[in-house]
């Protein structure tokens, strides 16, 4: 994405514009784009997270070693600390901005209804819209396990009690 807000603007592409926290000023057109360009680049960071980690609990954790990898390369590549508050702000803004974005991504994820295949989608969605009623009692199971897996009956078993325990 820099490269290409670099062909853009007209300004030549170099390592600077990545890794350099001097041209991330808030006193430039080029410093907020980059800025911009930062925060886009972080909302597709989170496709990435999404498809490498695919657990909303480890995200932070990938996103801050990020962040503190990038710091490090950045501190070597210009060899000092970033100094400018605009850069802190962004590298804060970015990481809270991936992490929430890709915590909510994954347990939106997680908590999707399992299809365990036989083209439920069909009669599912015949239930919400009130289709036939045989359709929409095999959805929601209430005909007893006859539905379409063709399984039979289903019945409940009762459970022992022990001498000793008050369930």
């Amino acid at each position: 994405m820099v490269l290409f807000t670099a062909v853009v603007s007209g300004k030549k592409f170099s390592l600077d514009l990545v890794f350099g926290w001097r041209t991330v000023r808030g006193d430039t057109t080029l410093g907020w784009t980059l800025g911009l360009v930062w925060l886009l680049n972080s909302v597709a960071g989170v496709i990435f997270l999404l498809l490498v980690v695919s657990r909303s609990k480890l995200i932070p954790d990938f996103v801050v070693t990020l962040h503190v990898i990038h710091l490090l390369v950045t501190t070597l590549y210009s060899h000092s600390l970033p100094r400018h508050a605009l850069w802190w702000l962004l590298q804060a803004t970015s990481a809270v901005l991936m992490a929430s974005l890709g915590m909510w991504s994954c347990q939106w994820r997680e908590l999707r209804p399992i299809n365990f295949g036989g083209g439920g989608g069909t009669n599912a969605a015949a239930a919400v819209g009130g289709g036939s009623t045989g359709e929409a009692e095999s959805v929601r199971g209430s005909s007893g396990g006859s539905g379409r897996d063709s399984a039979g009956e289903y019945e409940l078993v009762a459970m022992k009690e022990s001498a000793g325990e008050n369930v």
